[in-house]
């Protein structure tokens, strides 16, 4: 069993609309690169990159590193969390 710390990550890792948007993103279309991932959502580019950072913290995106560029594709964690949300709704 996960410790509460832990968990703690994972929810910080996705308690922010833009995270939630970025994951919904990538779920949709995969290997984004970060400039992708700013120019689809309208976002500041600092901000999609602290973003990422704590979603693949959380182990809710994956980095693959191509070249110069790197892509993210989102993990099967992420792909729960974005259940998780729609159960919210």
């Amino acid at each position: 069993m996960m410790n509460a710390k832990y968990l703690e990550k994972i929810v910080k890792g996705f308690a922010n609309h833009h995270r939630i948007r970025i994951l919904e993103l990538v779920a949709k279309e995969p290997n984004l690169t970060l400039l992708d991932i700013t120019d689809k959502l309208k976002i500041n580019f600092r901000t999609a990159s602290e973003h990422t950072r704590k979603l693949v913290g959380a182990g809710l995106l994956l980095k693959k590193y191509k070249g110069t560029s790197v892509e993210h594709r989102i993990t099967d964690r992420g792909k729960l969390i974005l259940k998780f949300c729609r159960i919210l709704e």
